[in-house]
């Protein structure tokens, strides 16, 4: 049986990948000029066809888009 020790290591561990995995993406949209991600920089999930043909250049996924806005909403009303 896991002890806390071992759940909080494997969080951190998926963690930790996924931002690297965000950052390799941030990386290769760099090298791509304004071209549409084909993956989310923030979760690293595709991003629809569709949604990159609509909105050329986006770099996040529906939800993540989202939830930077409302990011940007709120530190925008302070």
């Amino acid at each position: 049986m896991a002890d806390a020790c071992d759940i909080a290591t494997d969080y951190t561990e998926r963690e930790l990948a996924r931002h690297l995995e965000a950052q390799r993406a941030r990386a290769r949209l760099a090298t791509a000029g304004e071209h549409s991600a084909m993956e989310c920089v923030d979760c690293g999930e595709p991003i629809p066809k569709a949604r990159r043909t609509a909105l050329p250049g986006c770099q996040r996924c529906v939800p993540c888009a989202e939830i930077e806005e409302s990011r940007s909403s709120l530190s925008a009303s302070r």
